[in-house]
C-alpha cells in the first residue's frame, strides 16, 4: 500500500482525498518510483476542476515528480533499482510511491537535487519548448512573459535573458515585481495598477513585442494581442483565468498580421528523442547557472488541498513542491 491524493469527481479542492491505495507491481515497460518530491502545477488544477478531462475515476492527481526507482518491470533496460529519476508527464504523481511508464522518465544528473528536479521538470521543459521550438527566441527579440513570478514564468525570464532577449514581465504585486527584477527582467509591469498594453507600447516605442507568452488565458488574450508587433505571436499555453472560448480569427488581421498558437508539452515530449532533447536542454541550462530553480514554498503531500488553494489565489511565487 501507499498513500495518495485522489479525486472521485471533478470540482474544487474539497474533492481531494488523502487515502491509502494499492501499489501495483510494474508491468512491461514500467517502473515504480519511491518519491522524494512532487511538483505542483496549474495543470493539476485544470484536471481536478474538470477544465481538462481525465481518465475514469478515481484519479490520482499530479504530473511531475522525482524519486528513486524501487521496482523494475520486464523489458526495462534504461533504469535499475536505486536510480534517481524525474518526470514531467504521466498523471499520478501525488503519491508516496507510484508506477509509471518509462517513456515519461529520465535520470537526474549528478549534482542536481531531487527537490529541484521535481520543481522544474514540467515547468522547465515547458519553458524549453516555448523558447526554443514554439518561437525561437533571438537576441534581437523583445518578449512579454505573463505570470513572470510563477514557476514557468521565472524560468522563462532567466532563460530568455540567457538567450539575449529583452524581457518584459507581468506580475500582480510589488513583491513579485521585485523577484522578477532580481531574475533579470528588463521591465516589470503590475497588471492590477497599470495598463499592460499601454506600458508595453511605451517601453517598445510603439512597436510592441515579438511574442507574448501567456499562461493566463481568457482574461488576458485581448491584451496579449494588443501588445504584439506586426507579425508577432501570441503563445497561449495556460488557462489560469479560464479557457479562451470566444476568440475570432479575424482579430489577427487589422494590418498587423499576427500569429496565435496553443502548444502543449505532450506533443513536445511525445517521442523518446523529443523528451530527452527537452530534458537535456533544461539540465544543461540549469547546470550552467543561467537558470536557477526557485522553490518558493513547500507543503506536505497530505496538504495538497491547501497548496491548490494558494496557487489558485496567486499566493505562491516560483515553484512549489509537495513532500511525501
Amino acid at each position: 500500500m501507499t498513500k495518495a491524493i485522489r479525486i472521485y469527481k471533478t470540482g474544487n479542492s474539497d474533492e481531494m482525498k488523502w487515502e491509502s491505495v494499492a501499489l501495483t507491481a510494474p508491468s512491461f515497460g514500467q517502473i515504480n518510483i519511491k518519491q522524494t518530491a512532487v511538483g505542483l502545477n496549474f495543470l493539476d488544477v485544470y484536471q481536478r476542476s474538470g477544465l481538462y478531462k481525465g481518465d475514469s475515476f478515481p484519479i490520482t492527481l499530479g504530473n511531475e515528480g522525482a524519486g528513486v526507482v524501487s521496482a523494475v518491470g520486464e523489458g526495462v533496460t534504461e533504469f535499475v533499482l536505486g536510480d534517481r529519476v524525474a518526470y514531467g508527464s504521466g498523471m499520478g504523481s501525488y503519491a508516496e510511491e507510484r508506477t509509471i511508464d518509462v517513456h515519461h522518465v529520465v535520470k537526474i544528473p549528478a549534482g542536481l537535487e531531487d527537490h529541484a528536479a521535481a520543481a522544474m521538470m514540467l515547468k522547465g521543459m515547458t519553458a524549453m519548448y516555448l523558447l526554443l521550438r514554439t518561437h525561437e527566441v533571438k537576441s534581437s527579440d523583445t518578449i512579454l512573459v505573463w505570470a513572470a513570478a510563477g514557476g514557468v514564468g521565472q524560468i522563462l525570464v532567466q532563460w530568455a535573458k540567457h538567450l539575449g532577449a529583452t524581457v518584459i514581465g507581468v506580475v500582480s504585486t510589488s513583491d513579485k515585481a521585485d523577484v522578477v527584477k532580481v531574475l533579470g527582467a528588463d521591465h516589470v509591469i503590475m497588471h492590477k495598477s497599470e495598463n499592460v498594453a499601454a506600458r508595453v507600447k511605451e517601453i517598445t516605442s510603439g512597436i510592441g513585442v515579438n511574442v507574448s507568452y501567456d499562461s493566463v488565458g481568457k482574461a488576458t488574450v485581448d491584451t496579449s494581442l494588443a501588445c504584439l508587433s506586426p507579425f508577432g505571436m501570441l503563445v497561449s499555453y495556460g488557462n489560469s483565468s479560464g479557457a479562451i472560448t470566444d476568440f475570432s480569427i479575424g482579430t489577427l488581421a487589422g494590418g498587423v498580421s499576427l500569429y496565435v498558437t496553443r502548444p502543449t508539452l505532450v506533443t513536445h515530449t511525445a517521442s523518446r528523442e523529443l523528451l530527452l532533447n527537452c530534458a537535456n536542454e533544461l539540465f544543461s541550462v540549469v547546470a550552467s547557472g543561467a537558470v536557477k530553480v526557485q522553490i518558493g514554498q513547500t507543503y506536505a503531500l497530505a496538504d495538497a488541498k491547501q497548496a491548490h488553494d494558494d496557487l489558485e489565489a496567486s499566493n505562491t511565487t516560483g515553484s512549489t513542491i509537495l513532500l511525501p
